[in-house]
């Protein structure tokens, strides 16, 4: 397939000049992301009957549930489920990134065959963050040829990363447990969306994302505003690959090595703030776009750049990006902000250049905290 070709950039602050234009296509929107993702404020309100409908008929249903979330929100989960009349089973799981094994789906299978769920009639309900509802998912699609499930997402990592096809409800009350560094690490999968895909909502999280850290979603008209808005995304196609891969590049073989250094969004977030320098030295951003994105970071109390994402680490994460996507070097950029491109051209030169350049730019701007305003 013949590509469209974007122009070369001058160097960015110094660096050295970018290697030949790259080619690329640009990103096209394709209709809803998260089909099936519901916003749904209340949703442990007995008078609410969203959940007990969630994903088929009234009936009886296994209840997976992070151990941490049970702690803190399971007298309400199970007195919603008692005030609806619904049959239920808990299973409780550690939700810890460590605990992502096979054992764990096995666990989750034996329990939905001895509580004897039907395979279509009556779905699990998976109640946690990303970890606890991917081994649920897996689970569920090995179990009798597949039985459905319904995510109750109490991450934002969980609400970003929603699985196409399967229904997710999302309460904001969840998040307001969360402590300070989840949430900002939450936030880097919002802030994902913004650069990728919605320029509005860049902005918003420019006002008034200080605001959502320190209320943890909470404040009045701006919380439930942003989490409908993200619910709401488009998502954007990139040929091999979509946005939605966007700071997804080099963060799982540095989120691997840096464990448990850096929480999950962190790494995205490098990942991000490096794919935004690359995008500057091919001309795709400019460099008030460069400091807003940067700074914004920042200002949600996120890391910018980390040792390992440059030298060796830089050079396995590439390779390990080339053998995920097929011996291509598929890289999703911001193409300005709300906007992205894929390029497939992407030169170890170019990675060590802007690795150096943030680790220039962090030195400035830990000297001088203002510019975080």
């Amino acid at each position: 397939m013949n590509l469209p070709r974007t122009q070369h950039s001058p160097a960015l602050l110094g660096c050295p000049p970018a290697p030949a234009a790259p080619t690329a296509q640009a990103a096209a929107p394709r209709g809803p992301v998260r089909p099936g993702l519901r916003f749904v404020p209340g949703l442990l309100d007995p008078g609410n009957p969203a959940l007990a409908l969630a994903g088929g008929p009234p009936g009886r249903r296994l209840v997976v549930v992070d151990a941490r979330v049970h702690e803190l929100h399971g007298h309400r989960l199970h007195h919603y489920l008692d005030a609806r009349g619904v049959d239920h089973e808990t299973l409780v799981l550690p939700g810890r990134e460590q605990l992502k094994t096979m054992d764990a789906v096995f666990q989750v299978a034996d329990r939905m065959d001895s509580f004897g769920i039907s395979r279509r009639g009556a779905p699990v309900l998976a109640v946690g963050g990303g970890v606890l509802t991917e081994v649920v998912g897996l689970a569920c699609t090995l179990y009798r040829r597949s039985t459905p499930f319904v995510r109750v997402p109490t991450t934002l990592h969980g609400l970003v990363a929603h699985r196409p096809g399967v229904e997710a409800l999302v309460d904001p009350a969840f998040l307001v447990t969360l402590g300070r560094r989840r949430v900002a690490s939450g936030l880097a999968e919002v802030l994902k969306v913004a650069l990728i895909a919605d320029a509005e909502l860049f902005g918003l999280l420019e006002r008034r994302g200080r605001d959502l850290l320190d209320t943890r979603f909470q404040a009045a008209g701006i919380g439930a505003a942003v989490l409908a808005r993200v619910v709401d995304a488009t998502a954007f196609d990139c040929g091999a690959t979509d946005g939605r891969r966007y700071g997804h590049v080099f963060s799982p073989t540095v989120e691997a090595r840096a464990l448990p250094e850096l929480l999950h969004g962190e790494a995205v977030c490098v990942d991000m703030a490096l794919s935004t320098v690359v995008a500057r030295r091919r001309g795709l951003v400019d460099a008030e776009q460069v400091e807003r994105i940067l700074r914004l970071m920042r200002r949600l109390e996120l890391p910018v750049r980390h040792p390992l994402l440059e030298s060796i680490a830089l050079g396995g994460a590439l390779a390990d990006t080339v053998r995920r996507r097929d011996g291509r070097r598929w890289l999703p950029l911001p193409s300005g902000i709300g906007a992205g491109m894929l390029v497939d051209d992407l030169d170890g030169r170019e990675l060590v250049g802007a690795a150096g350049w943030l680790r220039a730019w962090s030195a400035v701007a830990d000297a001088a905290p203002t510019l975080d305003g």
